[in-house]
């Protein structure tokens, strides 16, 4: 492949044109191959990103700037239309232009036009008691995720707050106009009001209400999951806060997340699931919160967060290599299972529900947690499976078993 072949001819400028080494100490040849496989990963690691970035920038939705919910490189669009916003999707959106400033992708300028447009869309957007919802159509009215849940989605809502609040730190000290962004941004958050998802002052954080069905998603929220990030924003307000037993009797269940178990020779850390006995949740769990949260020296009374997303992600690197199903493809190179579109539908895939559907982003997002194990998992997409690359990076979902992927 041209990505490959273009590094590995820049490291052979580092020998003279005469064939005699710049160094005065010649290179082991384990050396020599060292060098060259990671100017190859850094390579590597280059495109994903920008591929990743791109999602959010060339593939966002033209009227809000905010990121679609899918884009299907092969147009077939058969839950939903190709537009609707994805409101927690644009939270991590949001985080990714930052990073596309600071690789040089785009300018500075670019960025700050690109959020102005989407800071105005979302003062204008349906709110409940403060709370976006998890979809929005370019109008900014919603469309329903599901039948009852056409209102207030406060997990989706903390991860586009989360994302806003990175990019208010990013411009709060600039110039005159950056400063108006970041103004406006306070606004927004100032907004949200976490304690009213208490419903009726409950010791918990309530994901969903909807002025046309109130209460009826009926959904209490306890960890251990993807939600961290919301008990932390709402005990962070600075209008809205959350008492600190909603943590506690919420998040904590009373102190029953703090039930682990051992897997694969690994502690959890940290009980998984409030209402089932699966050891491990799908890994966009260890991915979610903690764009805005670093996890390493993350502590509370219940647990270490970066040992639970590190473990988390290893748990899942080795179930996949001992392959208990004996699904094709399964490996050290191979691994990585989360929450996304399946042979039939969508599916929360984990090593408790596995389905022999791999989802390139749980490996790839655990490269802080499994940095040798994550980039195995990258050389072997792009190098021995680039026919499941397409313009926005590794497509969604794929099953070597089963022939299939979503494109």
């Amino acid at each position: 492949m041209k990505l490959i072949l273009i590094p590995l001819a820049i490291a052979t400028l580092l020998v003279g044109c005469n064939g005699q080494k710049t160094k005065e100490e010649v290179k082991t040849s384990s050396e020599v191959n060292g060098d060259s496989l990671a100017i190859a990963d850094n390579a590597l690691l280059d495109s994903v990103q920008y591929q990743t970035f791109n999602y959010f920038w060339d593939g966002a939705e033209p009227v809000s700037g905010l990121a679609r919910e899918r884009i299907h490189l092969d147009h077939v669009y058969p839950n939903h239309d190709k537009d609707i916003i994805t409101t927690g999707g644009s939270g991590f959106g949001l985080m990714a232009i930052l990073v596309g400033v600071e690789r040089d992708f785009i300018s500075r300028e670019e960025a700050l036009e690109r959020y102005e447009r989407i800071v105005n869309f979302l003062e204008k957007a349906d709110r409940f008691h403060g709370a976006w919802p998890h979809w929005m159509l370019p109008s900014g009215k919603v469309t329903a995720f599901s039948k009852k849940d056409n209102g207030g989605d406060l997990v989706e809502t903390a991860f586009l707050v989360q994302g806003l609040l990175t990019v208010q730190a990013y411009f709060k000290n600039g110039n005159k106009r950056e400063q108006q962004l970041a103004e406006k941004i306070q606004v927004l958050w100032e907004g949200v009001e976490w304690d009213w998802y208490t419903k009726n002052g409950e010791d918990v954080l309530y994901w969903h209400w909807s002025p046309e069905y109130q209460w009826e998603m009926n959904f209490p929220v306890g960890g251990y999951n993807e939600a961290l990030i919301m008990y932390v924003l709402a005990a962070a307000s600075p209008t809205h806060p959350i008492e600190k037993s909603v943590y506690e009797k919420g998040w904590a269940v009373d102190g029953q997340i703090a039930k682990d178990t051992t897997y694969y020779g690994l502690e959890t850390e940290l009980n998984h699931y409030e209402h089932s006995d699966a050891p491990v949740g799908p890994l966009f769990w260890a991915h979610y919160s903690y764009l805005g949260l670093n996890p390493k020296g993350l502590n509370d009374q219940f647990g270490d967060y970066w040992k639970l997303n590190r473990n988390h992600a290893l748990i899942h690197y080795k179930y996949c290599v001992d392959n208990p199903k004996d699904y094709e493809g399964y490996g050290e190179d191979c691994w990585g299972l989360t929450s996304s579109y399946s042979i039939k539908g969508y599916a929360g895939h984990r090593p408790e529900a596995d389905l022999g559907v791999i989802s390139p982003t749980a490996a790839l997002s655990s490269m802080p947690y499994t940095p040798e194990e994550s980039k195995q998992f990258l050389r072997f997409m792009y190098n021995k499976q680039d026919s499941l690359i397409g313009k926005y990076g590794p497509y969604d979902a794929f099953s070597l078993e089963d022939d299939w992927y979503l494109p």
